[in-house]
């Protein structure tokens, strides 16, 4: 089943930015050679999936505990069962990158391939396709597809001059969005409290007040019904906070419950959260998740810069 070329089309103007993305993701920002070999292995899994943000935490570090603790966190902020003694997400992305490096040897690393570079963002396709008879006179090898229902993607790989070697050169869909699901660590796990695996949700810092407010979509809620007959959402926040230097300042945890009548919850179109707390300077990241309490799980993660 191809997708015809109009909604192809959609697609292919962020190719090139999307592919540059994937390829430099963490990379060339961090002097692998000066780190300590706990650091430097952590760093050459890692920065496949480091968000910009991490990246620039991470290469402003000054010694070995400092990364250490960074680790630590990179970790657990992605363990989408923390309550066990795995860590399911690392498990995977570690079985993920094997396999790349196995499956797709068109020379060099797998994971350096964009095949192998999507494998380890996305995990098998949901549906793969691979035609020979193609009718493209520009691709002398075959053309293969790739879709993922879950996220809406579709993905099309051509071996252009014959040889194995397959590069993308079309795709429909959010392709940044999805690679956020697994960077920030969304891509697996319970997910009951939440309606969709990426929310973007807005942060603002009040520096007069020294106030955090979070604001979620409504619709991206599952809303609970209470013994009251009202609707509520149970949710625990934690942020991590960092300085222009990189520096872990705090992580605090809150939870909270908001609730509203069955009338209002009608014409409820956002969801406000406030947080009195005080940023040193005014300025510096926030690395916040949002998890569903009780019987609801899920999580939800962005990162802010202020």
């Amino acid at each position: 089943m191809n997708l015809s070329e109009a909604k192809w089309r959609r697609g292919f103007y962020g190719l090139i930015l999307a592919l540059t993305l994937l390829t430099l993701s963490g990379c060339a920002t961090v002097q692998v050679s000066k780190l300590d070999p706990e650091s430097r292995e952590f760093y050459e899994l890692a920065q496949l999936v480091m968000t910009r943000e991490e990246t620039k935490i991470f290469k402003l570090l000054p010694d070995a505990e400092s990364r250490r603790e960074f680790i630590q966190d990179f970790w657990e902020k992605r363990d989408p069962f923390p309550e066990t003694a795995r860590n399911e997400f690392k498990d995977e992305l570690v079985a993920r990158v094997l396999y790349a490096d196995k499956r797709f040897k068109e020379g060099g690393k797998g994971r350096n391939t964009d095949r192998g570079r999507i494998y380890i963002f996305m995990g098998p396709p949901d549906k793969f396709e691979e035609i020979f008879t193609h009718g493209d006179s520009s691709v002398r090898g075959s053309i293969i597809y790739w879709y993922y229902y879950n996220y809406g993607l579709a993905l099309e790989f051509a071996d252009e001059k014959g040889t194995g070697e397959y590069r993308l050169r079309r795709y429909e869909g959010d392709f940044f969005e999805s690679m956020d699901i697994l960077k920030l660590g969304g891509s697996f796990g319970p997910g009951d409290v939440f309606k969709e695996r990426v929310i973007r949700f807005q942060l603002d810092y009040d520096h007069e007040q020294k106030k955090i407010t979070i604001v979620l979509p409504a619709k991206s809620l599952n809303f609970s019904e209470d013994e009251e007959g009202k609707l509520y959402v149970d949710l625990e926040f934690t942020f991590y906070v960092y300085d222009r230097k990189g520096r872990k300042l705090d992580k605090v945890s809150v939870s909270r419950l908001f609730r509203v009548s069955i009338k209002e919850y009608t014409e409820l179109k956002e969801v406000p959260f406030e947080f009195d707390y005080e940023l040193p300077e005014g300025k510096g990241i926030i690395d916040v998740i949002i998890s569903g309490r009780g019987e609801k799980g899920g999580r939800i993660r962005r990162l802010f810069e202020i």
